[in-house]
């Protein structure tokens, strides 16, 4: 089945060259086919290998500084200094490919959650498959906002254009027709042909594939393929950046160490080598960017577990800032079962009962609605199936909700389409042309105020005021009309003012539960939610009622905004909260009007027209079940199931992993500046050293980056959801922060320095004295944590003290680790340590829970402070 230029043969040609049928392939076909060209997959852009990557974990300032030091200790025959960095060194290669690896997997994760599908034809029915299951020869059907999934070879088109920009950097849509074209033709004018990732902006189509995988022309230029995203955000580029020169600082510091102790301490070389270089290795925070990264990386995993699918990393920290979430109606804040519950028609008024989907239920009162059935069933491209006795619908949730309409009135409608003109935002109507056996009949839906201006004969105020008594029960509206047809084709133009008006049919879409408590949840957070939808203002003010909306009763419409300058918008989009009969262009002017007044907005969306709302809003939400593929790949979240309680879920866990780096950051720097500060003390002062080098390594080594480490697991904590949202331009390195860093450097210098002299004064020999001053700053580390944890309230509580599950295997691990470097002789003889008795154990102890309770007075006090001051948004 080798098809050379299909754009220059004929649809029919086409279809025989593949041994392909207008009605589609059977699946046998499909698997046979499928095993014979394989998966319609790009090939996995080349990654490094495990070595490559292992290897490049040693490419970083800080880890030349420490094999030169471990180069200089060999030399001078310290085995066991050069031992312990080495160690380290080893200790941070394997934290970052352990990392990195993760990353890794959770990017390609992420791939695989929005690998697209595509509606084709099997055996002759309309069916979903994954995109990857496309084989040549199967018929697929594509409509504005889909893209495309592979090349395909046009036989019906209608209204289409595809944006090819990806292909040909063009970046005006190209109209498409089934004609036939020069065999010679460049690619931009193939006009016969759709290819395999461009996006189909308006109009509707079927095509037959002709090539998948890497035989596409997307797939043979290779244009897609890229490597795996680098998992970071702007706060950890930040943080990286701070660091990478924090670094450099310290490295300055250091040398400026050296020189002072040899040159003016008189010490020895050797000795004092070790000592700037512990300094060094304590004060550089080198584990920092890669504990923050693995924190994003958990917060992708639980976002994924909560159905939001993070596309874009930056979103993990703006989600978690949103002070304004606009949102879809349908679907997203209602239940996307649509049902018809009502419908009127010159003969007067019906209700109808049923469930869901299904087709059967009670009309009363008894009425004739076959030909309104007949109209809702024909105008209509959705497919109605039942699994196991539920029903579901494939495509339109409206459209099934009128199949099923349909079915409850006339069990069979038959007829052959013969032209079909399908919705567009723009016109407002679908029309088909239809023969059966009635002889060829025109069918049109849409918008009320739309289709009665097309009918002949009919009373537009008093239809139009019954459409609007519907909308005010919070039904969507439809009215469905008729005209006889003649020839196979429809012009527009002809059907204004020809149609009879059949009637109007209401459909409801109930809200979700767990919207509503979502909607009183983010409200609590400080959140204005907002609904913008394309319905009636009647139905959208109705369903924001139910919904629990702040001020649900002021409504503006897409006129309304017409009217409006930028200005007048800004000033009034902040106390409306639904706008209706809005456009995919009103979205971006509300997004915009929104930000002007400083507000961080999240923008849901699902039409390929909503792509620069999405991408203009600081966290644009798609819906990853009725969403266009153009809408997903223009947002930052993908919404699995089109929840709205999904996004407030997302915000929680935003908010969470923002604290949780927060914390990370709060606690390395702290600890980093009062593990330098102990030493650099006593080297300036002239005094004995209250630990030696190899001893400041070794607690580099252990608490680093496992004790920061433990913070990336940190679950919400109380009341993050109460808390108003925090500003967009917020800094992580606060004034708050570096108080919090000069007092506990401060506490950390006065503790181990207290018990070194303690020790001294009580006549203990200089290697007993290092190991309790050692101990005691594990210890302050340890209670560090345990205060760091809960930055947002009070520490001194039983659920506080009882911390985490990795929190607990941390700090096991750590304490035993101290245990056995202050007990065993063998680690004794490594580190200089000497047994500590239980007394001076006992008060090491104590003297970190004096740190601890100091520390938790300060916050306590200035918690209260912010309180009664108001609360800030840092």
């Amino acid at each position: 089945m080798l098809l050379v230029d299909p754009h220059s043969c004929p649809a029919e040609a086409c279809l025989e060259a593949l041994d392909a049928r207008p009605e589609g392939l059977t699946d046998a076909e499909a698997a046979a086919r499928l095993a014979r060209h394989g998966p319609n997959r790009l090939p996995e852009a080349r990654t490094r290998g495990p070595v490559r990557r292992f290897l490049a974990q040693f490419n970083n300032v800080l880890i030349y500084v420490l094999l030169v030091a471990a180069l200089v200790t060999g030399v001078l025959q310290h085995w066991v200094d050069t031992g312990v960095i080495l160690a380290v060194v080893l200790a941070n290669a394997v934290i970052g490919f352990v990392q990195e690896g993760k990353a890794e997997s959770a990017m390609a994760a992420i791939r695989g959650m929005l690998a697209p599908r595509a509606a084709v034809l099997r055996d002759g029915r309309r069916v979903a498959v994954d995109g990857a299951h496309l084989v040549p020869g199967d018929i697929v059907l594509l409509e504005a906002g889909d893209k495309v999934p592979a090349d395909l070879r046009l036989i019906e088109a209608r209204g289409l254009a595809a944006q090819e920009a990806i292909l040909t950097g063009e970046s005006v849509p190209v109209e498409k027709t089934t004609s036939a074209v020069a065999a010679d033709a460049p690619l931009g004018d193939r006009t016969s042909m759709l290819w395999s990732g461009t996006l189909v902006t308006q109009g509707a189509a079927r095509g037959v594939v002709t090539a998948t995988g890497p035989a596409t022309e997307i797939g043979r230029i290779g244009s897609l393929l890229a490597g795996v995203e680098q998992l970071t955000t702007p706060l950890v580029a930040q943080m990286d950046h701070f660091a990478r020169w924090l670094s450099f600082l310290i490295l300055l510091v250091a040398a400026l160490l050296l020189l002072w102790g040899y040159f003016v301490g008189h010490m020895v070389f050797a000795d004092l080598f070790m000592i700037v270089v512990a300094i060094a290795v304590s004060a550089i925070p080198e584990g920092l960017p890669a504990v923050m990264t693995i924190t994003l990386a958990i917060g992708v995993q639980a976002m994924a577990r909560r159905n939001a699918i993070v596309r874009r990393l930056p979103a993990i920290e703006s989600i978690g800032s949103v002070s304004v979430i606009c949102t879809d109606k349908t679907g997203t804040l209602t239940r996307n079962e649509m049902m018809v519950v009502a419908a009127e028609t010159p003969d007067g008024a019906f209700q109808v009962a049923g469930e869901g989907y299904a087709p059967s239920g009670a009309i009363t009162p008894e009425g004739d609605l076959t030909r309104l059935a007949r109209a809702a069933a024909l105008c209509n491209d959705a497919a109605l199936h039942d699994r196991s006795g539920v029903w579901s619908v494939e495509g339109d949730p409206m459209e099934g909700a009128l199949l099923a309409f349909a079915g409850k009135v006339a069990s069979d409608v038959e007829a052959i389409r013969l032209d079909a003109i399908p919705f567009d935002s723009r016109h407002r109507f679908m029309a088909v042309l239809t023969e059966g056996p009635e002889g060829r009949l025109i069918h049109v839906k849409g918008a009320p105020e739309r289709v009665l201006r097309m009918c002949a004969d009919v009373d537009y105020a008093h239809w139009h005021g019954r459409a609007e008594a519907m909308a005010r029960r919070g039904l969507r509206v439809l009215a469905l009309a008729e005209r006889a047809g003649d020839g196979s084709r429809m012009d527009a133009a002809t059907l204004e003012g020809g149609l009879s008006f059949l009637g109007l049919v209401g459909l409801i879409d109930p809200p979700r539960p767990e919207a509503v408590a979502a909607v009183a949840e983010c409200r609590a957070a400080g959140i204005r939610v907002k609904m913008i939808t394309g319905d009636h203002a009647g139905t959208a003010a109705a369903i924001a009622a139910q919904i629990g909306l702040e001020n649900p009763h002021r409504v503006l419409t897409g006129t309304d905004l017409d009217r409006l300058d930028d200005a007048q918008l800004a000033l009034e989009v902040q106390g409306v909260d639904v706008f209706a009969r809005t456009s995919p262009e009103d979205k971006l002017r509300l997004v915009t009007a929104l930000q002007a007044v400083g507000l961080s907005v999240a923008m849901t969306g699902d039409g390929v027209n909503d792509a620069p709302a999405l991408k203009r809003a600081d966290a644009g939400i798609a819906m990853g079940l009725k969403g266009s593929e153009a809408a997903k790949e223009a947002a930052d979240l993908v919404l699995a199931d089109d929840n709205f309680a999904t996004i407030a879920a997302a915000v929680r866990e935003g908010r969470t992993v923002y604290d949780n780096l927060k914390k990370v950051i709060s606690w390395t720097l702290p600890t980093n500046a009062g593990e330098a500060l102990v030493v650099i003390t006593a080297l300036i002062a002239g005094m004995a050293l209250p630990m030696t080098a190899v001893q400041i390594l070794w607690v580099n080594l252990i608490t680093g980056i496992t004790l920061g480490l433990a913070l990336a697991f940190e679950p919400t904590e109380t009341g993050t959801m109460a808390r108003p949202p925090r500003r967009r331009d917020a800094p992580i390195l606060s004034g708050e922060l570096v108080w919090h860093v000069v007092l506990v450097g401060s506490l950390f210098l006065a503790a181990v320095f207290g018990m070194f002299t303690y020790a001294l004064d009580s006549g203990y020999p200089l290697p007993l004295a290092q190991t309790i001053a050692l101990n005691t700053l594990v210890v302050l580390e340890i209670f560090h944590l345990f205060f760091i944890r809960n930055i947002h309230g009070t520490s001194l509580t039983w659920v506080a003290a009882r911390g985490t599950k990795v929190v607990w295997i941390v700090v096991i691990a750590i304490t035993s680790a101290q245990f056995a470097v202050t007990y065993l002789p063998f680690l004794q003889r490594i580190l200089g340590t000497q047994a500590v008795p239980v007394a001076d154990g006992l008060l090491v102890v104590a003297v970190g829970a004096i740190f601890f309770v100091i520390i938790e007075i300060e916050k306590q006090i200035r918690l209260g402070l912010t309180r009664a001051g108001g609360w800030t948004q840092g």
